[in-house]
């Protein structure tokens, strides 16, 4: 499984229309990915036998929607890989931190959603720590773990203070650690599935970023407007929140990274546009640094958990299923036929003598 897990993803197919919406996926305005990230969630769905939810449009009008649960399913955190991650959910939403924006209803019943990935990948570490602590130590190789204190869900080391950012930005997963040196770290992270760059508010953020983003030494242009307008800001926020937690003395270090599928371009580009913005991107006094989520699967296979993390990639990153849909829909509609020759042939040597 491990073997398959790394093995290089083809490019992803152009669905047709008729195919999403023969899986009630097909939305007008989705991107290529989006259109396949849907398609494979409803496929995981029905794979699932799981009823299919609703969608209600600007109209008023219900239609069926393939990437999302129905309530019954929903309610019962069918959207969560295992029962003890869908309590954890349910406990998350109790107990979320004051501010803090947990869309229940996104996060139970949208399939397609970064939300409910956050908790299906992380929820495994907080219900246990030592698990956690392997697979950061994998994919952070030069951060010094000697054990995982907590994982926290939209959290933010305290919402609207003006020592930190003044502001509700939030990391989708924050991860405490414990040095060898009895010192505490952070780990943020920030999530996207099938979500564009070009996602989310527009407003350019206010004071105390632009303080900040000149004492943090992160960038080569501190005061430069595209840190502060999609589709880089909501990386800027994050990113300087992190930094400010660290300049208040609440950690000894922080790290900031964002997860995406490699196959999510859109967010490859703007990591590597967000990097260039950076001074030294893996060895600032923050550093930054971008995880594909095939990686994410993979450490869970190489620490023992292959059973779960088939459990991820066949949730979130099988794109062979579509390849084998897109196949079977071809042979279905190409028919047996050939081309006629016209009644006079061609005299061929003719050909190749022009030739």
């Amino acid at each position: 499984m491990l073997t398959s897990l790394r093995q290089p993803v083809r490019q992803l197919p152009l669905v047709p229309a008729d195919l999403l919406k023969s899986h009630d996926v097909y939305e007008k305005f989705d991107t290529r990915f989006r259109a396949c990230a849907r398609l494979l969630q409803s496929l995981w769905r029905e794979a699932q036998e799981l009823p299919c939810g609703q969608k209600r449009s600007t109209k008023g009008r219900s239609k069926r929607l393939g990437s999302r649960l129905a309530a019954k399913a929903a309610i019962a955190g069918r959207n969560f890989l295992t029962p003890a991650i869908a309590a954890l959910a349910d406990v998350e939403i109790a107990y979320q931190e004051r501010g803090a924006l947990i869309d229940r209803d996104r996060l139970s019943s949208n399939l397609l959603s970064s939300m409910p990935l956050a908790f299906n990948l992380a929820g495994p570490w907080r219900l246990d720590p030592q698990l956690a602590a392997k697979i950061l130590c994998k994919l952070f190789p030069s951060v010094k773990i000697k054990r995982v204190l907590h994982v926290w869900f939209e959290h933010s080391p305290n919402r609207l203070d003006p020592n930190l950012t003044g502001d509700r930005s939030a990391l989708d997963i924050a991860v405490v650690f414990e040095r060898p040196d009895g010192k505490r770290g952070l780990i943020g992270f920030e999530i996207k599935y099938s979500e564009d760059s070009h996602d989310g508010s527009n407003r350019e953020p206010q004071s105390p970023f632009d303080e900040l983003a000149k004492s943090s030494d992160l960038y080569k242009e501190p005061d430069h407007s595209a840190l502060r307008v999609r589709p880089m800001q909501q990386l800027f926020r994050e990113h300087l929140l992190c930094y400010a937690a660290l300049r208040q003395e609440l950690y000894a270090e922080t790290h900031f990274a964002l997860v995406a599928p490699c196959q999510n371009h859109r967010i490859e580009r703007l990591q590597t546009l967000y990097s260039a913005f950076l001074k030294n991107a893996e060895s600032g006094i923050v550093p930054f640094r971008y995880l594909e989520l095939e990686t994410i699967i993979a450490a869970f296979a190489e620490v023992g958990e292959e059973d779960y993390a088939t459990l991820l990639f066949e949730r979130y990153c099988d794109w062979q299923r579509l390849d084998n849909l897109i196949e079977g829909s071809i042979t279905r509609s190409v028919r047996d036929w050939s081309v006629r020759s016209a009644p006079n042939r061609p005299d061929l040597s003719l050909v190749a003598s022009a030739a």
